[in-house]
């Protein structure tokens, strides 16, 4: 209805949408989306039209029947999140006592009936510690690939403020993430929601003097460089509102009263997050800004301006130095 979820035929019409300019990688998400008795049906149509198609779960309601419908339908990638490499850990991160073991049956379900999956890992103060164990968790499930999040404090992640990574340990964390990648050849590895790490790749490649070159998912929808939000990404709610990435509270229009191309190419608030003249603040005087962009929800969620600086990076850019010394005088 216009007041809940995508009816089937509405969802078969957006992909119909989607598919006039475009093939991307579209990715079922949720809350869950294998509560919908279409999401399959969904699936498959979306297959035949020509994209590629990918599903998040909290892994809950797999089953080897499910994993059948799955492959059926022609889903090439599904993604599990784990926050801790214990039960412990986990289950208080996600608030959910047995989601540690749901997500382990799940991956062993998927890994048994040879379905690719990768792993999303959201860090905060309560679990940084954990990152290596977690990585090293992922790996042995036979995971494709893993993807460690820097939490965004938006929605439920707003009360997670106050246990945001400091800007020195996500420096830290990010820089381990570099000599970790550097060595690893079997799991695909990368940070999201960390674009400044696109920053710490070409500045330690070149420190070290070394030649840096990353690996990348068969289809994926990042990769190349950092804040890809209203870039090569976008996001639709279940009441039809396209956003710049799920983090990103702001509406660029609805698919119930546009179609999905005019918005892309056309919303205002598209064009502002693609035009990196208007940034601000030390990633308006970044060298790295066009690897970076910095996370535009974080900048959001902290100042109330999407436009200002990244609030969990510490470089401090040369040209900006200069800007504020100039404007002391």
């Amino acid at each position: 209805s216009d007041q809940g979820d995508f009816s089937t035929a509405e969802a078969r019409a957006l992909v119909d949408d989607i598919t006039s300019f475009a093939k991307p990688v579209v990715v079922l998400s949720g809350g869950e989306p294998l509560l919908r008795p279409d999401v399959f049906e969904i699936a498959s149509y979306g297959t035949e039209k020509g994209l590629r198609m990918a599903l998040a779960t909290n892994g809950t309601l797999v089953t080897d029947e499910v994993c059948g419908k799955i492959k059926a339908s022609g889903i090439r990638i599904v993604s599990l999140s784990l926050d801790g490499s214990t039960a412990a850990i986990h289950d208080d991160f996600r608030k959910q006592p047995g989601a540690f073991d749901a997500t382990l049956r799940a991956a062993e379900l998927f890994r048994r009936n040879g379905i690719e999956f990768l792993v999303n890992s959201s860090f905060t103060r309560r679990n940084q510690d954990d990152i290596p164990s977690i990585y090293r968790l992922a790996k042995s499930l036979g995971a494709t690939a893993w993807y460690m999040f820097m939490i965004v404090p938006m929605g439920r992640g707003e009360e997670l403020m106050n246990e945001l990574v400091s800007k020195e340990d996500c420096e830290k964390i990010l820089k381990w993430h570099f000599d970790m990648e550097r060595e690893e050849k079997d799991i695909l590895v990368r940070p999201t929601c960390a674009p400044h790490y696109y920053r710490i790749v070409q500045q330690e490649a070149k420190a070290r003097g070394i030649d840096f070159t990353r690996r990348n998912l068969k289809f994926g929808t990042g990769g190349a460089k950092g804040c890809i939000a209203a870039q090569s990404i976008a996001f639709i709610g279940c009441r039809g509102d396209v956003q710049p990435c799920s983090y990103f509270p702001m509406s660029a229009g609805n698919v119930r009263q546009m179609s999905f191309r005019e918005i892309w190419e056309k919303s205002p608030l598209f064009l502002s997050l693609r035009d990196f003249r208007s940034y601000k603040g030390r990633c308006g005087s970044c060298p790295y800004l066009g690897v970076c962009g910095g996370c535009r929800a974080r900048a959001y969620a902290v100042s109330g301006d999407y436009l200002e600086e990244e609030p969990f990076c510490s470089f401090v850019p040369p040209k900006f130095l200069r800007e504020q010394t100039h404007k002391e005088d």
